[in-house]
């Protein structure tokens, strides 16, 4: 391993983010992370030496704080390797009952903050001519369950954007891979990561059962998240990572069960597809 590489990790107080933290310091690499309040970060990771370890406290609806967290990064280690986009949250409800603000709150941290974050590295990416991207969106973002309509329009956009992406920086030496996880055993489900729309309309029994089972599986997750962080250190190392990712056994079936679908939905209106051409 090329534990001499330097990794910029968001959303590190907890989940993924923080698992993954861990493990790169007890793997000997260098690691800026983010949090919204360094504090909590620094308690979670408990003693570290500054040469190895650099907490940053960022705003990820600010574009400002997001580049001088880059800056600060480069400044303290000399360059950036790897850049990890894991911090989001999640949103339950029906279209109709979100608001605006809720819309706005989730794309502008599952979304803007990662396209930000990418515009700040993507200089210093192109100069070294290397780096890798790995961005976090969710088996949601591919097969997504009913009563989480934005959240998945949120991860949907990052698969997309990181698809495109990885097409965009391949000829400048920068590989970018998207992860999708499945359910892991982290603090996802809870009110810091997790939040359900203010407003409910009774009519949508099917929209609350669905979120009962959601949070029936907090703590028996079947994803480890210390294998996970494993598995993007080796990503990491790996001259060929994949561009698309499902992690986790339940993120695999999901996968293949919606790839089937969107088989048999091609095939079965295949004659309505073609009959749109110019004869």
């Amino acid at each position: 391993m090329d534990t001499k590489k330097v990794w910029l990790v968001t959303g590190a107080s907890k989940g993924l983010g923080l698992s993954l933290v861990k493990n790169l310091i007890e793997n000997g690499y260098r690691v800026a992370a983010t949090s919204r309040k360094a504090q909590s970060m620094i308690d979670a990771i408990g003693e570290y030496d500054a040469k190895q370890f650099l907490p940053l406290e960022v705003d990820l609806t600010s574009e400002k704080s997001i580049q001088e967290a880059v800056e600060k990064t480069v400044h303290h280690f000399g360059k950036i390797d790897v850049l990890v986009n894991n911090a989001g949250y999640g949103i339950g409800g029906a279209v109709e009952e979100l608001n605006e603000q809720e819309i706005k709150d989730s794309f502008d941290v599952n979304v803007f903050a990662v396209i930000k974050t990418m515009q700040s590295a993507m200089p210093y990416f192109r100069e070294q001519k290397s780096g890798h991207i790995i961005n976090i969106s969710s088996i949601a973002g591919f097969a997504p369950g009913a009563g989480w309509s934005v959240y998945a329009a949120t991860k949907f956009a990052i698969i997309g954007l990181s698809e495109v992406m990885a097409d965009d920086v391949r000829e400048l030496g920068v590989k970018v891979t998207v992860v999708a996880p499945g359910a892991f055993r982290t603090a996802f489900i809870s009110k810091e990561s997790l939040v359900y729309a203010a407003k409910e309309i009774e009519e949508y029994k099917a929209i609350r059962e669905s979120h009962k089972r959601f949070n029936a599986l907090d703590g028996v997750q079947i994803g480890d998240p210390n294998k996970a962080a494993q598995v993007f250190i080796d990503l990491a190392e790996n001259p060929n990572p994949p561009v698309r990712l499902y992690l986790g056994s339940d993120a695999y079936n999901r996968a293949t069960a919606k790839i089937n679908l969107l088989t048999n939905e091609l095939e079965s209106n295949k004659t309505i597809s073609f009959s749109t051409d110019f004869n």
